[in-house]
């Protein structure tokens, strides 16, 4: 292997199976009693081959050492399957991976931590399991527990800890090992937005000390900030490898109309969203808006059964998925009795005051009001841009204030009274 190549995958492949049953009874005993109850009941045993998928298949590829690479890809695409065969957590089922140097990985909230102790055994505990002696970890602890910004609580059982501490005190240890190798999956998404870019902000000194780093994560911003190549999963394969903004172009196409994560399609749906078209106010189709500018949103539909008193929710999320705002039909009191088969309806937003990032629409549609969600799907993405308004000093949205000296207050109080 080139020695400049620090991991190195061939043709993996991970195969799992569908019961959870048949992963927790894998004694003769079990095996037996199972196959002697689906008897009984009158069906023969469901086939290894059927009750088996293939998690990831077919992953080839090389990091060299000191890349940042991101891990792209929807639900179920296979991004943590790969990085827990990279960590070793999980042994492929066919090909194989080479990792050289030292590994350090922090792939779920909480891993390596036990719930009785405190943070302080904790960090001793975690930092053993990544390979640090007691005595590194001691040397360490100080620039461990002010990373993590939790030395208030360092002596207090991690059970009650929340899940944005479990995080801070984990990378703080984990990016503490010192490691060649950084696998991250989708952890700083717990964190609070300032927690999440300090830890932005470590990765890119161990990248200039020439370390690896594998992020996994759902948020956009945080991969095209961090990474320079990625790695996109479609269905456990990888279907790009490449260039950070070539790949995200390629994931925001691929989710358009995707599923949303708290909406579960019916087999038999009442509605389907068809398309979401994103306007100008003068109606030119366009992806860029600028700070200040009204947006068309048109969300086009296939009502396969009459909707009745159909209410249209549409939802701005920016890129870390933070909901910025929801414009909604029925309390814009839009008159739709019903509907039925194809349609569109459109909205014109009020001038866009949210700062400088990338943006996702999602669409929900709720029958009679808030009664039945019969759709849920994500819709399509658009930047809005803006020199000086963005999301490290300028939060969710930018609206002008209106500010006056407390003297000048003073000042016309003093009048106001003389008037009277």
């Amino acid at each position: 292997m080139n020695q400049d190549i620090v991991i190195s995958a061939e043709r993996l492949g991970k195969r799992y199976r569908r019961s959870l049953g048949s992963d927790r009874h894998n004694s003769i005993r079990d095996t037996l009693a199972a196959g002697v109850g689906a008897l009984i009941r009158g069906r023969r045993p469901k086939s290894a081959a059927r009750d088996t998928f293939w998690a990831l298949q077919d992953a080839s590829f090389d990091i060299a050492r000191g890349e940042n690479v991101g891990i792209i890809g929807l639900n179920g695409a296979g991004k943590s399957t790969l990085l827990k065969i990279l960590s070793r957590i999980t042994t492929p089922t066919v090909g194989s991976a080479r990792v050289t140097g030292r590994l350090g990985a922090l792939l779920e909230v909480g891993t390596g931590f036990h719930a009785e102790l405190t943070g302080r055994e904790n960090t001793f505990l975690y930092g053993a399991i990544l390979g640090m002696s007691r005595a590194e970890v001691a040397r360490k602890f100080d620039a461990i527990v002010d990373f993590s910004e939790i030395r208030d609580f360092i002596d207090t059982p991690v059970k009650r800890y929340s899940s944005g501490m479990y995080v801070r005190l984990a990378f703080a240890v984990a990016a503490h090992l010192d490691p060649d190798i950084l696998l991250l999956d989708e952890v700083l998404a717990v964190g609070d937005f300032t927690f999440q870019r300090k830890c932005m902000d470590f990765t890119r000194q161990l990248e200039r000390k020439g370390s690896t780093i594998l992020f996994v994560s759902h948020n956009m911003f945080s991969i095209k900030t961090m990474c320079q190549r990625v790695i996109y999963l479609k269905q456990g394969r990888i279907v790009f490898d490449g260039l950070t903004d070539e790949g995200l172009r390629l994931y925001e196409s691929d989710s358009k109309l995707g599923p949303t994560p708290w909406f579960q399609a019916p087999k038999d749906p009442s509605l389907v969203i068809t398309n979401v078209e994103l306007y100008g106010e003068h109606g030119e189709q366009k992806t860029m808006f600028d700070f200040g500018e009204r947006m068309r949103i048109r969300i086009c539909y296939r009502a396969l059964k009459p909707i009745e008193g159909p209410h249209f929710l549409c939802s701005i999320k920016r890129s870390d998925q933070i909901l910025c705002c929801n414009f909604s039909s029925y309390f814009d009191k839009v008159d739709l009795p019903w509907i039925s088969g194809d349609g569109a309806i459109e909205l014109l937003t009020p001038p866009l005051k949210i700062v400088s990032d990338r943006y996702t629409v999602t669409i929900a549609v709720r029958e009679r009001g808030f009664q039945q969600l019969v759709a849920g799907q994500i819709g399509a993405s658009f930047h809005l841009r803006h020199e000086i308004f963005d999301v490290s000093t300028f939060g969710v949205f930018h609206e002008p204030g209106q500010w006056r000296t407390v003297e000048a207050i003073a000042a016309q109080t003093e009048s106001v009274h003389e008037l009277r």
